[in-house]
């Protein structure tokens, strides 16, 4: 069977910066399938050569068997495709924007006014529909956003980032939406950086970092990899990393401590990967009371997304926001000082 989305050895770079260095997928029909990473690490890039918005250097990408590079057009009639950011013109009411997007797919008439109102319906705009989008909420802009997509019937949802800056209700409703989506037969291929609504909504996912794969699964077979229960060990501000290392070898020397990592991204903390042991805790915090080592705090939890992000790449997804961040940052005040 065709896959609905495949894309093999995907590279792209812009000058000097490699956006998407190698990542490959398949997204199979009727599935939601995540891209997981932190900002920078190319989801949008490979979002935009799967829309054809832009061309990647070498590699290939199919929409239900069509090849977006060599023939687009066909490839995006499959698609429907919504942005990061939300564009609609707020003079237009919500009825009106998408009777404007049905007209540019050239969907008859009567086929036309029968979709707005089963998207007017689903998507729970029936108070809204008259008013001006530019009176809309961030949520209710984003679900008009949403039934433009939706508009032609497309075999594919793309969507990047759908519920950055919403709310929480707001994004619950978004994630209620994709779900019935997808149970109704259209795949849906989203990207996100909030690891709970990766979690929540996708069978299957991919994490990129850099703009490489660095592992895919399901949620539940990419937590059963990494293996064992986490525990946090918060330490003391300003303790000094040698310190830490003492702590750390101290502790891998307990027969259930089957890992432990420093992570000094937002302070001194040990990451351990420990097996299921009674009063793993105390026994814990006993261990390192006998060399003298203050405490913060101690937190004990089953895997998560999170951890295997931290398993492969040596640091939380937050602390490659955070990175990433202070490159953005740095750079720019390059820029201004080149000025």
């Amino acid at each position: 069977m065709t896959d609905a989305v495949r894309v093999e050895h995907l590279k792209k770079s812009y000058g000097s910066v490699k956006a998407v260095e190698d990542i490959s997928f398949n997204v199979q029909k009727g599935e939601i399938f995540a891209l997981l990473g932190p900002n920078g690490a190319g989801k949008t890039t490979t979002i935009r050569c799967l829309c054809s918005l832009s061309k990647p250097d070498a590699g290939l990408v199919e929409i239900e068997g069509i090849s977006v590079i060599q023939t687009p057009k066909q490839a995006r009639a499959l698609l429907g495709y919504v942005a990061q950011e939300v564009a609609l013109d707020k003079i237009l009411t919500g009825r009106e924007l998408l009777e404007l997007q049905c007209d540019l797919y050239h969907l008859p008439k009567a086929q036309s006014r029968s979709r707005i109102a089963e998207l007017i319906n689903m998507l729970g705009l029936e108070d809204y529909q008259d008013r001006q989008t530019g009176t809309y909420s961030g949520g209710l802009k984003k679900r008009l956003d949403l039934a433009a997509g939706l508009a032609h019937h497309p075999k594919v949802l793309i969507l990047d980032e759908p519920t950055v800056g919403l709310d929480i209700e707001s994004r619950k409703i978004i994630w209620e939406l994709l779900t019935k989506i997808a149970q109704d037969g259209t795949t849906v291929l989203l990207s996100s950086h909030y690891l709970e609504e990766v979690d929540a909504l996708a069978n299957r996912l991919v994490i990129i970092d850099k703009g490489k794969v660095i592992a895919s699964g399901s949620p539940s077979q990419l937590k059963q990899k990494v293996g064992g229960d986490r525990v946090t060990l918060k330490i003391r501000e300003f303790t000094p990393l040698e310190e830490v290392n003492i702590a750390k070898n101290h502790l891998k020397d307990l027969p259930f401590v089957e890992e432990a990592i420093i992570n000094t991204a937002q302070g001194n903390s040990l990451n351990l990967v420990i097996k299921s042991q009674p009063n793993a805790l105390s026994q814990i915090e006993q261990s390192l009371s006998e060399i003298g080592f203050p405490v913060f705090s101690l937190a004990q939890s089953r895997p998560s997304l999170d951890d295997v992000y931290l398993a492969a790449t040596g640091q939380t997804l937050l602390d490659a926001e955070i990175e990433a961040s202070s490159t953005r940052d740095i750079k720019s005040e390059k820029k201004m000082q080149m000025k």
